[in-house]
């Protein structure tokens, strides 16, 4: 089946519709001609929303499985788009598992992918079931460009993957599941080398990068670890993986003043523009993928609804839990994204 070909009018649950990425993700499932039923913890944000679009609310609760699975009724599949995900996905996953439907998330907390990893592995592959986490810009994005840059690499000695903002303006729900992850691991710092993880106090190393040009070298703070991270060791044989980002979007998210994203075209988009640099390394050759696009919010909307497609209609290489480029062929996955991103694999050297 083709990228786009679906059972017209699919039920889709959308935990966390409302939100700033709730509603970017509802906009692409109707766009594409999905069906989604709106849901979420603030009935009345709920409410507002379905006035607006038209569209079923079902409230529902982490801490009411009983309220879930009727959210999670009739459904083709979900996706849950509410932080703080280190509350949210593990219930969420629970009410799949039952519906006996896909789940999907656009979760960024390391620990919240770091769990469903460890928590749901072997539960999801033995109920063959699929359950794909961050499959959003952080997480997906960068393990679909890793895993394309791969291409018939069967491992390699370490892969980087460093951002490039134009600025960031952080949602309440990020700066939320920040707070969370942030109480989680205390004054530490996290980083994977030698094929484990490793807590850290000591301060995150400042580092110039070479992105592609024009943009050249910039700034940025290293082992700036993000949902990549997990990901991307979790089914490509590389024993250090680290995430970079610019100094000027580390600064913007870490000022508690910096304002919430506001629309700048009638899509709901920023005027963000992001530039994401993969680069694998084997035994002394690098190969390289590079993606372009704005607004890195709105962008996980066609990620995630786009891995919702392929697996409603069996596009998919594994069951269980699967980040994006075990589960889908990548190099396939991130020219469907033509639309949105601009991605260019650059020649080994």
């Amino acid at each position: 089946m083709e990228s786009g070909q679906i059972v017209a009018g699919q039920i889709v649950a959308v935990f966390g519709a409302y939100g700033h990425t709730g509603r970017f993700v509802v906009a692409e499932l109707v766009e594409r001609g999905f069906v989604p039923v709106l849901s979420g913890r603030d009935s009345e944000k709920l409410k507002a929303l379905a006035d607006e679009t038209g569209l079923e609310a079902r409230p529902a609760t982490v801490d009411d499985a009983g309220s879930l699975d009727l959210a999670l009724a009739g459904a083709a599949a979900v996706i849950n788009c509410a932080g703080p995900f280190a509350s949210t996905t593990a219930p969420v996953i629970e009410a799949a598992l039952r519906a006996r439907i896909p789940y999907l998330d656009v979760a960024a907390e390391l620990e919240a992918n770091i769990d469903t990893f460890a928590d749901f592995t072997d539960r999801a592959r033995e109920a063959g079931a699929v359950v794909v986490p961050a499959m959003a810009f952080f997480g997906g994005l960068g393990d679909l460009l890793a895993t394309a840059a791969m291409g018939d690499w069967a491992e390699a000695d370490e892969a980087h993957i460093a951002y490039a903002l134009s600025s960031w303006h952080p949602t309440a729900g990020t700066r939320l599941s920040g707070a969370v992850s942030r109480e989680r691991r205390g004054e530490r710092r996290m980083r994977f080398t030698g094929g484990q993880w490793e807590y850290r106090t000591d301060a995150a190393p400042t580092l110039e990068w070479r992105f592609p040009e024009p943009m050249g070298a910039r700034s940025v703070i290293g082992e700036f670890t993000m949902a990549d991270v997990v990901t991307v060791p979790s089914h490509l044989a590389i024993p250090d993986v680290t995430t970079y980002m610019t100094v000027e979007a580390v600064r913007d998210i870490a000022a508690p003043g910096t304002p919430a994203p506001t629309a700048a075209d009638e899509s709901g988009r920023s005027d963000q523009t992001f530039l994401v640099d993969a680069v694998v390394r084997s035994g002394g050759v690098e190969r390289r993928a590079v993606a372009r696009g704005q607004d890195i919010y709105a962008i996980t909307a066609p990620l995630v609804v786009e891995a919702l497609d392929r697996v409603l209609s069996g596009r998919t290489r594994a069951v269980g839990v699967a980040a994006a480029g075990e589960i889908f062929d990548a190099s396939d996955f991130l020219r469907a994204l033509a639309p949105y991103v601009t991605v260019e694999l650059v020649p080994e050297r």
